[in-house]
C-alpha cells in the first residue's frame, strides 16, 4: 500500500511511474500457491500470474502492469540456470554474486529500459531477516552504489508495536531492523513507520537519531478507515516531495489529487449500506481481494457502502441455503478450483435464480451457474464439469481443447487478456456502454461446452459474449431475471479506484434496486 500510494502521488504530479514486486520465494509465480498462503493470484493483461500487490498498484495508479512488474526468486534462478545451460557464461562458475544479483538488477531496471519512465518503484517482499531475501538486498545495495543518490533511493517500512499493558510505543524493532540493513551496507533514506497509534514528534526524533535518517524523512503510516486514505496521509507528510528532493529534483506544485479526494468524499458520505454475499471456499479476505475492492469502488460511485459477507460454500446445503443467503442484496459466486465447496455454489446459484436475487458468477462461479441451469432447468441431473466429474454424460463444462495435452500445472492455463464480442441489446452490452467488443483477463482451463448451446438458449440462458476467434462462451445471462450474469473472465482485475468496472457498476445498481424493492 505504501508503494502504491507513492506511485499515486508521483503520478498525480504528472510523472511517469511503474511499480514492481520482487518476491523472494522460489515459486516461479503464485499461480500454484494456495490462496491461504498468499491470498488471491492476480493476472496481468499479458498473462502473468502475480502477487496480489500488483492489483493494488493498478487500482491506485490506474497503470496496467505486465510480467515485468512481478519477479520471484524462481524466475531469477530459472533465467540464470537457462543461460548456464546454453553456455552463456563461457565456463565460469555461476554464483549468487555476481550472476544472481546481476539478474535481479537487470529485472529491476527492465521496465525503465522498455518504457519511457521517470520512476520505477520496486517493492521487495518479506522482512530483513529472511534468508531468501539476502540476494535481493545485496542487489539493491549494489544498485544504489552504482546509480548514486540522484538515481536511486531506499525507503524502509517497519512496524512500531504498541504494548497495551505498558501504554508504550516500542521503536526497538525499527532500530534493530535498520541496523541489520546497515550491516548489509544499505542505509535507508526514508523510513515509513506502520503504527496503530499516532506517533509523537519525540518518537520520530528518536527513530531519526538512532537510524541516521532526517527527521522529516520519518513518515508515520497509522491505521486509517480505508487504504485509499493512505496516499492523502503520505502527501500530508510530504513523502513524495521528500523523495524528489533527496534525488535532487525540485518538487514544484502540489500533486493534483482532486479526483482522488472526490472519491474519498463520496465514500465518506455514502448514505446507505449494501450487503453482498461472497459464496466461496476460502475464508480469507485476501483470497477475493480484487472482488471486494471492485464492489467497494462501484458502491462508492453509487453512493453506498458495500458490506461484503463471506459465506462458506462448503457449509451450504438445501436445508440451510435460505438462512445463509437471506438478507443479501446480491450474491457473488466466487472463482476457484477443485471439488471442495462446489455443491454449495450450485445450490446458491439456484437460490439466486429462483428467487430473482442479483447474482454475479465469476470464472468458476459462471460455470456453477451453467451446471445448475443444466440440472434444474434442462433436466440433465448428472450435468457437471469434467474437472469435477470426468464421467458425466452431460459435460456442459469441458476441458478446453488446447488444455488436453497439458500436464504441467504452473503457467499453463488460458491466461491474460482476450477479446469478447457482445450481443447487442443484452444486459452486458448495455452495461459496457453499448460497445460490441471488449477485452478482459482470464485464468481458466475449462470452458462452456458449445454442443449444448441450443438447449441453453432455448430455455432462457443467453450466451451473450463470445471470443471472436475460438467461439468460446465468455458471458452468460438470463434476461428474464433482475440481474443474473456469469463471466468466464475476471472483471475484478480491471477495476480501479477512479474507474470502476462497468459490470460491477451495473451489478451494484441492480442490487440497490433489489434492496429497495
Amino acid at each position: 500500500i505504501t508503494a502504491a500510494s507513492l506511485g499515486r502521488l508521483l503520478k498525480a504530479r504528472g510523472l511517469r511511474v511503474a511499480a514492481q514486486k520482487l518476491d523472494p520465494y522460489i515459486n516461479i509465480d503464485p499461480g500454484t500457491l494456495n490462496p491461504y498462503e498468499h491470498g488471491e493470484c492476480y493476472v496481468t493483461a499479458d498473462g502473468q500470474e502475480t502477487d496480489l500487490d500488483l492489483g493494488h498498484y493498478e487500482r491506485f495508479t490506474g497503470i496496467r502492469t505486465t510480467r515485468d512488474n512481478s519477479v520471484t526468486t524462481g524466475r531469477i534462478y530459472s533465467s540464470v540456470i537457462e543461460r548456464e545451460r546454453r553456455g552463456d557464461y563461457l565456463g565460469k562458475t555461476v554464483q549468487v554474486v555476481p550472476h544472481i544479483t546481476d539478474e535481479i538488477k537487470r529485472r529491476i531496471q527492465l521496465k525503465a529500459t522498455k518504457e519511457d519512465l521517470d520512476f520505477v518503484i520496486t517493492e521487495i517482499g518479506g522482512t530483513i531477516g529472511d534468508i531468501e531475501s539476502q540476494p535481493f538486498l545485496e542487489a539493491i545495495r549494489q544498485l544504489r552504489w552504482e546509480l548514486g543518490s540522484s538515481q536511486a533511493l531506499n525507503i524502509h517500512l517497519t512496524y512500531v508495536p504498541f504494548i497495551a499493558a505498558a501504554g508504550e510505543l516500542k521503536t526497538k524493532p525499527t532500530q534493530t531492523s535498520v541496523k541489520q540493513l546497515q550491516g548489509l551496507g544499505i542505509q535507508p533514506d526514508v523510513l515509513v513507520l506502520r503504527t496503530e497509534h499516532v506517533l509523537g514528534d519525540d518518537v520520530r526524533r528518536k527513530v531519526a537519531h538512532f537510524c541516521n535518517v532526517d527527521v522529516e524523512a520519518v513518515i508515520q503510516s497509522q491505521d486509517l478507515p480505508s487504504i485509499y486514505e493512505v496516499p492523502v496521509n503520505m502527501e500530508r507528510q510530504g513523502l513524495d516531495a521528500i523523495c524528489l528532493k533527496k534525488m535532487g529534483i525540485e518538487p514544484g506544485a502540489e500533486p493534483d489529487l482532486g479526483e482522488w479526494l472526490g472519491f474519498l468524499e463520496k465514500r465518506k458520505n455514502a448514505s446507505s449500506v449494501l450487503t453482498i454475499g461472497l459464496v466461496g471456499k476460502y475464508g480469507l479476505q485476501d483470497a477475493y481481494k480484487s472482488i471486494t475492492e471492485s464492489l467497494a469502488h462501484a458502491g462508492t460511485f453509487h453512493d453506498c457502502k458495500v458490506k461484503a459477507v463471506f459465506i462458506n460454500s462448503e457449509e451450504i446445503d438445501r436445508n440451510n441455503v435460505h438462512d445463509r443467503l437471506e438478507g443479501m442484496d446480491g450474491i457473488v459466486i466466487c472463482p476457484g478450483f477443485g471439488q471442495r465447496g462446489i455443491e454449495g455454489k450450485i445450490i446458491s446459484a439456484e437460490y439466486a435464480r429462483t428467487n430473482d436475487i442479483p447474482a454475479f458468477g465469476i470464472c468458476l462461479g459462471m460455470q456453477m451457474m451453467v451446471i445448475e441451469f443444466a440440472r434444474n432447468v434442462l433436466g440433465y441431473h448428472d450435468a457437471d464439469s469434467v474437472e469435477m466429474n470426468p464421467g458425466t454424460t452431460h459435460n456442459v463444462i469441458d476441458l478446453m481443447e488446447g488444455q488436453k495435452t497439458v500436464t504441467m500445472k504452473g503457467g499453463t492455463m488460458r491466461l491474460g487478456e482476450y477479446a469478447c464480442s457482445l450481443v447487442p441489446g443484452s444486459r452486458v452490452w448495455e452495461a459496457y456502454g453499448r460497445v460490441d467488443s471488449i477485452m478482459e483477463r482470464h485464468r481458466h482451463r475449462y470452458e462452456f461446452n458449445n454442443l449444448f448451446s441450443r438447449e441453453f438458449e432455448g430455455k432462457g440462458m443467453s450466451l451473450v459474449g463470445k471470443n471472436p476467434e475460438s467461439d468460446l462462451v465468455e458471458i452468460v445471462e438470463i434476461p428474464s431475471l433482475r440481474w443474473y450474469v456469469g463471466t468466464q473472465f475476471h472483471p475484478e482485475y480491471s477495476s480501479t479506484v477512479l474507474k470502476p468496472h462497468p459490470l460491477f457498476m451495473d451489478f451494484i445498481k441492480a442490487c440497490i434496486e433489489y434492496g429497495n424493492s
